[in-house]
């Protein structure tokens, strides 16, 4: 609850971190200044049930995005074009009548999938953005929807509808209770967790270890997770489903299974398996024959066990088969719905039960040019770049982007950017202009987090333990500015208007208007009464968070799929075996190639936040990662600047030399590249010489997934040294890092 003033000119509010999947509860300090109330002082709240008092650096410098300079606060419009443009500011009616009247004047000359739409990864954080925002994209009803799920977890939610019934079915580590935690390709000591919303990840693995539990880490680099585990193994890049899969194969040949009633296709995991030997995988993982059939009894052996792959894991060749095996693993031992295995959770606003989300579907209709298959209504992003630049019927003219920065974000920056500039018209809702945002014709600026009220539709969905938590706007809405809701709802209702309707499209209007004109904090109070576990009363009323108890088993009843068993043999994915077989078959490396892979900092949040006092400080985290060994056999040194170059682009960066990433394998951090030649800068990025490059501009759109998830890592690159003065573009290095840039930040 609130507690009392310690003065008269200052009082401390509760609320929660909506910048990451963590949602730590905070306690903040507000002090009434002459110009309005400011937040001089941010901690956890001890009291709250499912951080326990936990706090990242980003959640301390949550105020700093209210109170950024760099922040846009009033719509913008671009005048003129490329490196002479400028902005001026213009009314909120004008800027969404512009807007709107873009959109619809594009799809009226063109067809409705001459709009595309971008959602970044800050929509799922904003309760507004989920209510409202996702309405918006669907009034535009074009096929050319894209999001941030094809760069990070569209493995994931794949297999949760294939093997669940719903793509939001995903299992969650029961982390309190579990007794080996198996990690492949995740960092949680750094994200705080990811489809697994697990704050105070540190103390809880510490638990781990009290009560006599063990966590292994399988991953190319020694992460910060890795670092504090009780073992850690290197796999070569991309390798990931072949280690996993021969850790299948070990537990089905020597009998080390328990599977529950409910589960179907055993039999054909067995068949699809048979080959795909320890042998084979340890032949291109770097990992011994032994260590995997010894990890796979361990796993068995355990009792209460828990395999969990995140990032990593699903942004590489084989994404859907590594996520696959992860399934496999789990309910093959037995530890699917058990107490310390992975389990479901029961939230208070039941996004799967209650169809708030679809259940997912795939290849419903194709990218044009590629053909690659939709899934739940959005197209691989990857694609976006072609079906902009590519002429013919469906050809993207124009684009709204929301809270998204795909120039730094997704495949072939670069390319994404010349590619942008050729629009017709492009929206952006966005509280800074970046690197994307800078190619809008107009940019209308929402409200930031400490503003608005907030619910965490999806990630209480996805958390360790059930939970429920409403924050009320801890500051006013500033004079003249808007919340992302009442934008979306303004564009929707301005575009409807436009189009003539009758009979049932008409009435379908008016129930959609009246959603439209209803707030999220309404909408949650309605989802809360429905579900019966709390009320927005009660949420109020204890504003650190309501505990709904530890998970509990919920299967068979809680499946999403028809016949409410779990199908472990799908076809999409058996069918994909065949490519894994014909990779474990063929050369490795070309002569000279290493493997990129990215990374994240707990102190950055993908590609925005740069612009941050207190998370820029300290020391540089932009350097290329590379063994000493490949140093040496490229004839570089600690500290030199090499050209990084791929199939796509090239740029430029300091090495560090670290054992801490495989020999064979370099790793650049995910989200830098601010102020490059077309980008806008960071203003503190440049000043502290960590503007960086972009890992996007070397990854390639052409490498997928078969879920359309973009291979991020395991990409072929080469290194040589880079020349004094060159940055990789033709523009001399040292101005490029000196050079006064546009002061604004981005967002991923």
């Amino acid at each position: 609850m609130t507690t009392a003033p310690t003065d008269p000119e200052s009082t401390t509010r509760l609320t929660a971190c909506n910048l990451c999947e963590a949602i730590c509860g905070l306690v903040l300090t507000i002090e009434q200044r002459p110009d309005g109330p400011a937040v001089t002082g941010v901690r956890g709240n001890a009291g709250d049930p499912l951080s326990r008092g936990h706090v990242c650096p980003k959640g301390v410098a949550i105020a700093d995005v209210q109170a950024d300079p760099d922040r846009l606060r009033t719509p913008v419009r671009r005048v003129g074009r490329g490196a002479d443009a400028t902005w001026e500011e213009i009314s909120w009616d004008e800027a969404v009548r512009l807007a709107a009247d873009g959109l619809a004047d594009t799809q009226q000359q063109h067809g409705r999938d001459a709009v595309g739409v971008y959602l970044g990864n800050p929509n799922v954080h904003s309760l507004g953005a989920m209510t409202h925002g996702v309405r918006l994209a669907k009034t535009l009803r074009t096929h050319n929807t894209y999001s941030a799920t094809s760069v990070d977890q569209l493995p994931a939610q794949l297999l949760a509808w294939q093997l669940y019934g719903h793509q939001l079915m995903i299992p969650v580590p029961d982390l309190d209770r579990t007794e080996l935690f198996l990690v492949v390709g995740a960092n949680p000591m750094a994200s705080n967790g990811s489809l697994m919303t697990v704050p105070d990840f540190p103390a809880r693995v510490r638990e781990l270890k009290a009560r006599g539990g063990r966590m292994i880490v399988l991953d190319p680099r020694r992460t910060e997770t890795a670092a504090v585990a009780d073992e850690h193994h290197f796999v070569r890049p991309g390798s990931d489903a072949a280690v996993l899969l021969a850790m299948v194969h070990t537990l089905l040949a020597e009998d080390l299974t328990d599977v529950p009633s409910y589960v179907r296709g055993v039999e054909a995991v067995r068949l699809a398996v048979a080959d795909l030997t320890p042998e084979r995988a340890a032949a291109v993982s770097g990992l011994a024959a032994e260590e995997i059939r010894r990890l796979a009894r361990d796993f068995a052996a355990a009792g209460r066990a828990a395999a969990y792959g995140r990032m990593g894991l699903s942004t590489q060749g084989f994404g859907s088969l590594g996520q696959w095996a992860v399934h496999l693993l789990n309910v093959l031992t037995g530890n699917l719905d058990r107490e310390g295995g992975v389990m479901f959770t029961e939230p208070a606003i039941d996004v799967v039960g209650r169809g708030l989300v679809g259940r997912g579907h795939l290849g419903a209709w194709r990218s044009r040019v590629r053909g690659l298959p939709e899934f739940s209504g959005e197209l691989p992003v990857s694609a976006l770049r072609e079906e902009i630049t590519t002429p013919g019927e469906g050809q993207v003219r124009a684009l709204l982007t929301v809270a998204g920065n795909p120039v730094l974000s997704t495949p072939d920056g670069a390319g994404l950017s010349r590619a942008l500039e050729g629009l017709d018209f492009m929206v952006s809702v966005d509280i800074y202009l970046n690197e994307t945002t800078r190619h809008a014709d107009v940019v209308l600026p929402p409200t930031t987090a400490l503003e608005r009220d907030h619910y965490d539709l999806v990630f209480h969905a996805l958390a360790v333990r059930n939970t429920a938590r409403f924050s009320p706007a801890v500051l006013p809405k500033p004079a003249g500015s808007r919340h992302d809701w009442e934008i979306f709802r303004d564009l929707a209702l301005r575009i409807t208007g436009r189009r003539p309707a009758r009979g049932t499209a008409r009435l379908r209007r008016v129930a959609d208007a009246a959603v439209l004109r209803t707030s999220p904090t309404r909408l949650v109070e309605l989802l809360l009464l429905a579900g019966r576990r709390t009320t927005l009363r009660a949420l109020r009323a204890h504003p650190e968070g309501v505990d709904l108890g530890a998970l509990r088993p919920v299967l068979p009843g809680r499946l999403q799929t028809r016949d409410k068993l779990v199908h472990l043999a799908p076809d999409l994915v058996l069918a994909d075996l065949d490519r894994l077989r014909r990779s474990l078959d063929a050369p490795q490396a070309a002569e000279g190639e290493l493997l990129l892979i990215g990374r994240r900092h707990q102190r950055t949040n993908n590609s925005w936040m740069h612009n941050t006092p207190r998370l820029t400080r300290g020391k540089a985290r932009h350097q290329l990662l590379v063994h000493p060994d490949d140093l040496a056999a490229h004839g570089l040194a600690d500290g030199d600047r090499v050209r990084i170059t791929s199939r796509v682009g090239s740029v430029i960066t300091e090495v560090q030399a670290t054992d801490d990433v495989m020999p064979g394998v370099v790793s650049l951090p995910h989200g830098y590249g601010h102020g490059g030649p077309g980008n806008a800068g960071t203003r503190l990025a440049h000043a502290n010489g960590v503007a960086g490059v972009s890992v996007n501009d070397l990854t390639d759109p052409e490498r997928l997934d078969v879920s359309g998830n973009a291979a991020l890592n395991g990409v072929p690159v080469t290194l040589a040294p880079a020349d004094a003065h060159d940055d990789g573009t033709g523009h001399d290095a040292a101005a490029a890092v000196t050079e006064p840039t546009p002061a604004h930040s981005s967002r991923a």
